[in-house]
């Protein structure tokens, strides 16, 4: 270690506003150290917020942390300025054995001599040379001072996460598809089911309609239940077992067991949507799996990427993004088909599935917010076949 390790220690004991030795030594978040009545004269005035005396970087007045270890070693620093003083004059030993004070006892905190070191008061203490005393604190000042700069990181990074619109559904199914695509591996396409022409040929009404007692509380209904878009505040509605409460989702009043149906609904240009039909049995609490596994048949617009929601997700490269989606429901033979509203073009058509007669009905979902959502519209259509 450069220069006398006690001089060291005395400087790193000493507040550097008073010049003198600690009293009652308090640490701000950016690691230095003061003594509590000079950094509050320093302060006063303000409020909460101030800054640090020595590196002017901005701390909270309620974060000072008393430094107990500090106190201790201003305590020995004191010791050591006496005991230099008395070596001067020739008397710098321990007072009960006339002995050199070399040592230093962490337990009780005081310099001893070697013969205190083996006596049975000191026996079984840790002791270790004055000087390496003086290198740990160092050393430990070195490691709080890092810690309190990760702790600032810790409480930045916790203040951004309280400040962040709920967005878990979002971020879980991002993560889905990035475990889903790599760029060395094409993912392969599901068989879909022949595509029938006749589908794109209106022939009556169906009228659909959102349930508001299934809406996710982030999700505002028009007043017809036509529509469905994000909302800037969760709304405080009731938990009722049929409402969703993970995923942004919305089921169709509508359900069907038997027949062949079909609807529209115009997503326009949002970036973030899933437009297709559920299962009533489909998971309403926590997270769902958006999958025909989970009961769920349908397409996505996610990131600029149109897929479908097989197991694993379906590509749809398309060389355009329908703005209108005509949902065909074939519960008799297992069958959900989406089609372009627009010009009568497939998108994809999902293997036949056993519904077992249960209800299916529609469902959106808008997983959107600043993201780039906008209103989701269930249209009047004559599209039934």
């Amino acid at each position: 270690m450069d220069g006398n390790p006690v001089e060291s220690l005395q400087q790193e004991a000493t507040c550097p506003i008073c010049l003198e030795y600690f009293t009652e030594p308090v640490t701000l978040e950016c690691g230095h150290n003061f003594c509590r009545a000079c950094i509050a004269q320093c302060w006063e005035g303000s409020d909460t917020a101030a800054s640090c005396p020595q590196c002017r970087e901005n701390v909270q007045q309620r974060n000072l942390r008393h430094n107990r270890q500090l106190a201790n070693v201003v305590e020995i620093a004191k010791l050591l300025s006496l005991q230099a003083a008395k070596g001067a004059r020739g008397d710098g030993v321990c007072e009960r054995h006339q002995e050199t004070l070399k040592l230093f006892c962490k337990e009780d905190q005081t310099p001893i001599c070697v013969v205190c070191d083996r006596s049975r008061a000191h026996r079984t203490h840790t002791v270790v040379p004055i000087e390496e005393a003086a290198q740990e604190y160092k050393i430990v000042k070195i490691q709080n001072e890092n810690i309190s700069k990760l702790s600032e990181q810790i409480s930045h990074l916790s203040e951004r996460i309280r400040n962040e619109k709920p967005i878990k559904w979002l971020l879980l199914n991002r993560l889905k598809n990035c475990r889903n695509i790599s760029a060395h591996t094409q993912v392969p396409r599901t068989e879909a089911a022949p595509w029938d022409p006749a589908l794109s040929q209106p022939k009556r009404g169906l009228n659909v309609t959102l349930d508001p007692d299934t809406a996710h509380a982030i999700l505002i209904l028009s007043e017809d239940w036509k529509s469905v878009r994000w909302g800037d505040i969760r709304q405080r509605l009731q938990d009722n077992p049929e409402r969703f409460d993970s995923d942004p989702c919305v089921l169709g009043c509508e359900g069907f067991t038997s027949g062949r149906h079909c609807w529209e609904v115009e997503v326009g240009g949002g970036r973030f949507w899933a437009v297709g039909v559920a299962r009533e049995s489909v998971r309403r609490k926590g997270e769902m799996n958006c999958s025909p596994k989970g009961g769920i048949w349908a397409v996505r617009r996610w990131w600029g990427q149109f897929r479908a929601l097989t197991s694993p997700v379906t590509p749809l490269p398309l060389s355009w993004v329908p703005s209108r989606i005509r949902v065909c429901l074939d519960c008799d033979q297992g069958q959900v088909t989406f089609i372009d509203a627009g010009d009568g073009a497939p998108i994809f058509t999902f293997p036949p599935a056993a519904f077992s007669r249960e209800r299916i009905r529609p469902c959106l979902c808008d997983p959107g917010d600043c993201f780039g959502s906008q209103p989701l519209h269930c249209q009047s259509t004559e599209s039934i076949y």
